[in-house]
C-alpha cells in the first residue's frame, strides 16, 4: 500500500501549480500524459479536462511524449470496451491519433530512470518525466505510489484530474 497522498484539490488549482513549476531559462513546464489521461481527453471528454487543455493550447504547458506512448494509444483504442465507448460519443480511433499528433511534442525515448515501476508498462512514462524533469500526470496507482521517489529526481507525479 502506499502512503503518498493523492494530489488534491480543483482542477484548476492541479494545473496552476504546475504552470507555476519552476523552470529553468524560463522555459514552457512539460507534461507526461499517461494514456487514461489522453483517454479523459479525446474519448471520454472528461469534464475536468478542459483546464488541462487550455493550459496546453495557450502554450502554458508541453505536452511531451514518445512513439512508444503513441503506439499503446493506438493499441488500446482497439480494446473492445473502448470501441463502444468511442462509437457512444461517436469518436474515431484517427481523431483521437490526430488530437495526440497535433498535442504531442513527440521526443526520443527516454532512457531507463534510478527508479522502477512496478508496472512495467508505466515505466516509460516514468522515464520520460524523470528525463525531462516533467510532471506526470495518471491514474495509476503504481506511480502515484512512487510520488516521493520521482520528486527526488525533479519529477512532479500529479494525481488524476
Amino acid at each position: 500500500m502506499c502512503s503518498d497522498p493523492v494530489f488534491s484539490g480543483s482542477t484548476a488549482t492541479r494545473f496552476a501549480a504546475v504552470v507555476a513549476q519552476p523552470s529553468p531559462s524560463n522555459a514552457t513546464p512539460s507534461l507526461v500524459l499517461d494514456t487514461n489521461i489522453v483517454l479523459d481527453l479525446f474519448v471520454f471528454q472528461d469534464p475536468s479536462t478542459p483546464a488541462l487543455q487550455a493550459a496546453m493550447v495557450k502554450g502554458q504547458l508541453q505536452w511531451i511524449a514518445t512513439a512508444p506512448m503513441r503506439d499503446e494509444l493506438q493499441r488500446v483504442l482497439t480494446y473492445p470496451q473502448l470501441v463502444k465507448s468511442m462509437h457512444h460519443h461517436c469518436i474515431l480511433p484517427d481523431q483521437v491519433l490526430a488530437a495526440f499528433d497535433a498535442q504531442a511534442y513527440i521526443v526520443p525515448v527516454a532512457p531507463k530512470a534510478s527508479v522502477t515501476c512496478k508496472d512495467p508498462d508505466d515505466q516509460k512514462f516514468i522515464d520520460l518525466a524523470v528525463t525531462h524533469r516533467a510532471s506526470l500526470l495518471s491514474k495509476d496507482k503504481a506511480v502515484l505510489c512512487m510520488k516521493k521517489r520521482l520528486l527526488a529526481l525533479d519529477a512532479i507525479v500529479l494525481s488524476a484530474i
